[in-house]
């Protein structure tokens, strides 16, 4: 079990009891804090890093870090360089690995939606075509952190909502930039979709994402929302600014067969939120903590090396969690134990995010000009992750 009891938030960083071996909290830049200290848990003591984020600084932002392409990886550090963010952590579970699918490529790409600058970029894969261990009963793989434009941070549930419209009829789109799409579905790709093949997109699924890729594919290229090509097999290769690529299976593929050359073709799509918030930026992962009660059915028995998010202060604060990797603490926390933890920081609201050899925290010390990692990633090394977040300061 957890021995750590913090108290509260005042004056701008966390104050009250400290655990055995806990640092102080070291500014960062103004409204950005970090400290690092031991837990005791159920599979002995572990270390953890921690950045408070304060959103009620209007210099201070959070943001999503990507390599600029969905089907694309990038260490955290070289993320948050590139972007020229003060801190950051590892985000979404990925598409790591394609092992039940041979000879189709890994994407890379992340599991859940994705906003960046307001922007919507990609969507969810279907439930059964998630990546990540011990998630609690009914998770969504539409559930996101995010930041809303009213500036506070929130967790909830994005859904893509879309459509196909040609000579007067409109089909539904099912799947924005994702490495998996629903049976029967048409999927949308897009230039920040990136060059690696979309034939994963047909493999899998609604109920088994090991089943074999569909026999029954089609993709169609549209220039300025008109056709120009079209195949039986999914593609590859950079997409074009301007240009959409319509990759259908089953019955998506027959819909997108009786397209022809020169036909005018409008896609139109968003992601909605449950809440009906529009959002900043945000990216999946899961929820642990609601209203400062950990959800039910969070596994309590699998340590690991874990990150996380905890909200707190209604929004106004966020702290970005992630345990140490190294050997002497790599056995790590259970999920329920993150819970616990945020908690313990302070947190209302807690979010479970990639972990492992994903988990990698990075802050920028007051006067440098690159990033450090600050825990040690569990890997021996930063592991390139398709997305993060980002601390920014201005």
């Amino acid at each position: 079990m957890l021995l750590t009891a913090l108290g509260t938030v005042a004056g701008g960083l966390l104050v009250g009891a400290v655990p055995a071996g806990a640092a102080t909290w070291t500014t960062l830049a103004a409204g950005v804090a970090y400290r690092q200290y031991d837990l005791s848990a159920a599979a002995g003591t572990t270390h953890v890093h921690v950045l408070s984020v304060d959103l009620t600084n209007t210099h201070v932002r959070l943001g999503l870090l990507y390599p600029g392409k969905v089907a694309s990886r990038a260490t955290v550090s070289q993320l948050a360089t590139a972007q020229k963010a003060v801190a950051g952590v590892n985000g979404d579970f990925f598409n790591i690995s394609e092992v039940q699918h041979p000879g189709v490529a890994a994407t890379g790409a992340s599991v859940g939606p994705a906003i960046t600058n307001g922007a919507a970029l990609k969507g969810a894969v279907p439930d059964a075509q998630r990546f990540g261990p011990e998630l609690p009963p009914g998770t969504s793989t539409k559930n996101v952190v995010g930041v809303s434009t009213d500036g506070r941070a929130r967790l909830d549930s994005l859904a893509l909502n879309g459509s196909v419209s040609t000579l007067g009829r409109r089909l539904p789109l099912g799947g924005l930039n994702q490495y998996a799409l629903a049976e029967n579905s048409i999927g949308a790709y897009t230039s920040d979709w990136g060059s690696v093949s979309r034939a994963r997109a047909t493999c899998g699924t609604d109920t088994d994402r090991a089943a074999p890729c569909s026999t029954s594919t089609y993709e169609v290229t549209l220039k300025k929302g008109v056709v120009v090509s079209a195949s039986a097999t999914p593609g590859s290769g950079a997409i074009a600014a301007g240009t959409t690529v319509l990759v259908g299976r089953e019955a998506g593929a027959q819909r997108l067969r009786r397209f022809v050359k020169g036909q005018r073709v409008a896609v139109r799509y968003g992601l909605t939120a449950a809440s009906q918030r529009a959002y900043r930026f945000a990216l999946g992962g899961y929820p642990v903590l609601s209203g400062g009660q950990s959800l039910a059915g969070l596994d309590a028995r699998t340590s690991a090396v874990r990150t996380a998010v905890g909200i707190s202060s209604g929004g106004q604060r966020v702290l970005l969690f992630a345990v140490d990797g190294a050997p002497a603490y790599r056995k790590g926390l259970t999920i329920a134990e993150v819970a616990k933890a945020l908690k313990s920081l302070g947190a209302t609201e807690g979010f479970s995010l990639d972990g492992g050899g994903s988990t990698t925290l990075v802050a920028r010390a007051p006067g440098a000009t690159k990033v450090t990692v600050r825990n040690h990633p569990s890997g021996g090394a930063e592991r390139p992750v398709p997305n993060g977040i980002g601390v920014f300061t201005q």
